[in-house]
């Protein structure tokens, strides 16, 4: 399984959020560029960037400062957050990204997953199911969010030509309290064959273990890595399953 260290960007700050709060931050430092070498040192094969920003104006916010964290390592990276049309996907594709992640714009328009995966590939466009009470959220999560039934949107996603799904249970989201196995195995039970991203409460070397041992494509870690849980060797080698 592949463990994807995340970068979340609000106001160019490197800061994680409690169930996808705004106003609930935690700031963890002001150099996003130092953190992803940091993390590229660190092991990592693959990097996950979000500009909370942008995620909940609808638009982009912080592209230079993605595109500087981009063009620092050599790892590739996957982009988040806000992404809303194809022009969005292309933008963020030619900063150097090597994955888009989308959720609101697939919400809306699934059928816009069939021209992104037909135009650049199924495994350069990542579906995020942000999950609430069985509703996948779009909007930056915000109350009043767009949401659909997330098994339905997923089969629909999956039959537009979606192959991979970052599944977030959003309570869990910053709580450091383990991700919903739950709702991971039952997007996965509604999307055979689909390489599934857990994300969300993964905070543990036993979790990283326990979703490896079922077989995830991956798994995206955040404030258990900045608080110290564990390091990103000690995740990693979770990851391989030792």
């Amino acid at each position: 399984m592949e463990l994807i260290p995340a970068i979340d960007l609000l106001g160019g700050r490197v800061v994680r959020l409690s169930k996808g709060a705004y106003d609930a931050v935690t700031e963890y430092g002001d150099d996003p560029v130092a953190v992803a070498r940091g993390f590229e040192a660190g092991g990592a094969e693959r990097i996950h960037i979000v500009d909370l920003d942008a995620a909940r104006e609808g638009r982009a916010m912080q592209a230079d400062v993605i595109a500087r964290v981009v063009a620092a390592v050599d790892v590739p990276c996957q982009v988040a957050g806000g992404i809303r049309d194809a022009d969005a996907v292309a933008a963020g594709l030619h900063a150097g990204a090597n994955r888009v992640v989308l959720g609101s714009a697939l919400i809306s328009r699934p059928l816009l997953a069939r021209t992104l995966c037909e135009r650049y590939g199924p495994d350069r466009v990542i579906a995020a199911l942000d999950v609430r009470d069985g509703q996948a959220l779009g909007d930056g999560w915000v109350e009043g969010a767009r949401g659909a039934e997330v098994v339905g949107l997923a089969q629909r996603l999956a039959q537009a030509g979606v192959r991979w799904f970052a599944v977030t249970a959003i309570a869990r989201d910053g709580q450091m309290s383990g991700p919903d196995l739950e709702l991971l195995e039952a997007v996965r039970e509604a999307v055979p064959g689909a390489a599934i991203i857990a994300s969300g409460g993964v905070s543990s070397l036993p979790d990283i273990r326990e979703l490896a041992a079922r077989d995830f494509a991956a798994a995206i870690t955040g404030r258990a890595l900045y608080e110290g849980a564990f390091t990103l060797p000690e995740a990693l080698a979770a990851a391989r399953g030792e």
